[in-house]
């Protein structure tokens, strides 16, 4: 495995620990939506306080263009609150940084206002490095859905104070490892989605590790074409024929869609089931069929390890969720059972398998949703580089 720290290779008590956290939580009227992100962050930061750490949150929220008040940190600070009752949590802005950590007593958290207000964070200047460097004496990374980016606070301030993982880092780097890095085989990946021309390093990547391919979504529509089947009125991408033909002659085990369910479009009150060679030219394929979720789960049934991104089909419009429900029951069975390692992540991926009902039933669901597919590419995160042991 990675050979970095983790919190259990730091005594806190009294130290000031910065801690950067993916805090970017949907909003609405001022509300927090969904507190799943905060929610995975709470072990890290209840550990750092219940140790005596004095602890300064950094955070983002979207893309701001300098300080922008509607992406102000307040709401996401009073969601914490809530969630760390009683521990102490408080809020400051730029200017009282400074202030707000020399008030701030053992066991107490602080979370500072949007760190991408200040315009030296995504640039990873130096000098901001440099100036948020004096604010801790030590540094905890809990965040790796920001760890693709190569920032003044997931990246920079790594190589100015010494450097740990936080709780959920150490988590998803060690689900990471044991599904591509040191998997029990048969390993077995399932990919979805739109577009081939979006998921190519990613499958390119794939092929060269896992043992069975199961390609499903419109971006099987390009595959299906370069074996010579009609695929009707069904998004696919033609330029990329010839690509497509070239990756099912890598000679892994590739699992394309037998049977489809297939309508005029999303609304068509009548969609039907039919073989691949039955899909008529005004047919849109929108989902995958009966036949083809049970050879997946056929061959899942027979594999150890399963990494899945991305959904089998429309599944936000009925009735085109049957094929990824069905999968993902599916995969969610055997994981409790014990017979598979399943790991899922990137943000349409957890939406289907919440709205399958399995998300707690997975070994394990990343949130991250750029860096998760970076590593299914290969590349390397500067955020989990910059917290390797120095030698």
């Amino acid at each position: 495995m990675t050979d970095f720290r983790t919190l259990d290779d730091l005594n806190p008590a009294g130290k000031r620990v910065l801690v950067r956290l993916d805090l970017n939580l949907p909003l609405q009227n001022g509300k927090v939506t969904d507190m799943t992100r905060l929610e995975r962050s709470l072990p890290t930061l209840k550990e750092l306080a219940s140790k005596g750490a004095k602890v300064i949150v950094m955070a983002h929220l979207g893309r701001p263009v300098g300080t922008d008040k509607t992406l102000t940190l307040a709401p996401i600070a009073l969601a914490l609150k809530e969630a760390l009752v009683p521990l102490p949590v408080h809020f400051c802005e730029g200017p009282q940084v400074l202030k707000g950590i020399e008030a701030l007593g053992p066991g107490e958290i602080l979370l500072l206002e949007n760190i991408r207000f200040v315009p030296g964070e995504e640039k990873n200047d130096p000098a901001f490095a440099q100036e948020m460097a004096q604010w801790g004496d030590v540094y905890v990374n809990d965040a790796f859905s920001t760890a693709h980016r190569a920032h003044a606070s997931t990246e920079g301030i790594a190589h100015l104070l010494p450097s740990y993982a936080g709780r959920l880092m150490e988590e998803e780097l060690h689900a990471l490892h044991m599904t591509l890095d040191n998997p029990k085989r048969p390993l077995m990946a399932i990919v979805g989605g739109a577009k081939v021309s979006t998921k190519l390093p990613l499958l390119e990547n794939l092929l060269s590790k896992v043992d069975i391919l199961v390609m499903c979504g419109a971006m099987a529509n390009t595959f299906l074409a370069a074996l010579g089947h009609d695929v009707g009125a069904s998004l696919y991408e033609p330029d990329l024929i010839s690509t497509a033909k070239g990756l099912l002659d890598k000679g892994r085990e590739i699992l394309l869609p037998v049977d489809v369910v297939v309508a005029q479009d999303l609304k068509d009150p009548y969609p039907r089931t039919c073989m691949i060679h039955e899909v008529k030219k005004e047919d849109k394929i929108f989902d995958i069929g009966p036949a083809t979720v049970s050879h997946i789960y056929h061959k899942m049934s027979s594999s150890h390890t399963l990494l899945w991104n991305g959904p089998l089909g429309v599944f936000e419009t009925l009735p085109f969720d049957h094929g990824t429900n069905a999968v993902a029951q599916a995969a969610a069975h055997l994981t409790r059972e014990g017979s598979i390692v399943s790991v899922a992540g990137g943000g349409d991926t957890v939406a289907a398998l919440a709205h399958a009902g399995v998300v707690d039933d997975f070994t394990y669901v990343s949130t991250a949703g750029g860096a998760f597919l970076e590593w299914l590419e290969g590349k390397p995160l500067p955020g989990v580089l910059a917290l390797l042991k120095k030698r």
